[in-house]
């Protein structure tokens, strides 16, 4: 019996991931800081694994879990299965991003419903930045990716500005809305959240999550969570496929979802109409403003907007220099 727990313990840590502890926590501090953004509407933790440079490790983690890992569970290799996976790496980063959903996501509710415009300013910032960075990777500069980033801007101003719609209650439908919302985690600019509202199925989910345990919600949450395995898996490598065979051309799509989100995040807003959710007012459709006036609250949110520009080129920097350790 030790034996076998060795020989698992072992395959863990030969398996991709942090050869450090200090590593460890510095990947686990990204992937609080991804938990962080998942957790605000319009944000999402694939920019910030943009930012902090381990975006394409983290495709190749996704990746990993392929039919040759499924075959060794199968037959009960667990250790050849662990081996093969990115399990390290996954688990200090899920760790950070569990984290800071279940530490963060009530501090973050009151933030955005006492001060709106102040946290919507640093996420500006935040984005703003997060453009200037993932730029930087579109290479040659010329007018093919210039169109794609063009492209990839109106798609998503057009998409963040959708109205949710009413949508079937199926099953299918429901693993279908799950492989779409676990789509934005590894995607800039979008969240799955707002891909959820979009799909007509935020309140739906919600509901079902408040009592897992009854038959009909836990068959739905199930189905849900599969979509959302089968969603990702074939995601990641459509999208590491992009990469390797278009890098500029996907870069440029990439950096324009990110301009087009920025309609989102825009402090300023009027609410245009809304509707409750399991007692919770939700904003359904609202348009953006002009400050009123140049007056402490304007000044103080161009501060902050100016604070997230500076958190994310010192914390690109930081990475950078890790990477180059």
């Amino acid at each position: 019996m030790s034996k076998s727990r060795l020989t698992i313990r072992e395959a863990f840590m030969k398996s991709p991931g942090p050869d450090s502890v200090r590593k460890g926590v510095l990947l686990a501090l990204k992937g609080f800081c991804m938990g962080a953004a998942d957790i605000i509407p319009g944000v999402s933790g694939g920019t910030v694994a943009f930012i902090t440079g381990i975006y394409t490790d983290l495709v190749d983690a996704i990746r990993s879990f392929d039919l040759t890992f499924v075959r060794r569970v199968f037959t009960l290799d667990f250790s050849g299965a662990l081996a093969s996976a990115h399990v390290r790496f996954l688990v200090c980063l899920l760790f950070g991003i569990l984290t800071a959903i279940v530490g963060m996501a009530r501090v973050m509710h009151y933030m955005l419903q006492t001060h709106p415009v102040e946290i919507w300013s640093l996420f500006f910032g935040l984005i703003m930045a997060s453009i200037l960075v993932v730029g930087r990777e579109i290479e040659p500069l010329n007018p093919l990716h210039l169109g794609c980033v063009a492209l990839g801007a109106i798609g998503s101003f057009l998409l963040v500005g959708m109205i949710p719609v009413s949508t079937p209650e199926t099953l299918p439908f429901i693993f279908l809305c799950g492989a779409i919302a676990i789509c934005a985690m590894i995607l800039p600019g979008i969240s799955g959240a707002f891909l959820l509202l979009m799909l007509g199925k935020y309140e739906y989910v919600t509901r079902t999550l408040k009592n897992p345990f009854i038959l009909d919600n836990f068959l739905v949450i199930t189905v849900f969570a599969a979509g959302a395995v089968v969603g990702i898996i074939v995601f990641s490598r459509v999208l590491h496929y992009l990469l390797e065979r278009w890098h500029g051309a996907t870069m440029s799509v990439l950096t324009g979802f990110m301009i087009g989100a920025l309609r989102k995040v825009w402090p300023w807003k009027e609410i245009l109409e809304t509707a409750s959710i399991r007692g919770k007012i939700h904003v359904l459709r609202e348009q953006n403003v002009l400050p009123g006036g140049m007056d402490g609250e304007f000044f103080l949110a161009v501060g902050l907007a100016c604070a997230g520009i500076m958190v994310v080129l010192l914390l690109e920097r930081f990475s950078r220099r890790e990477e180059n350790a």
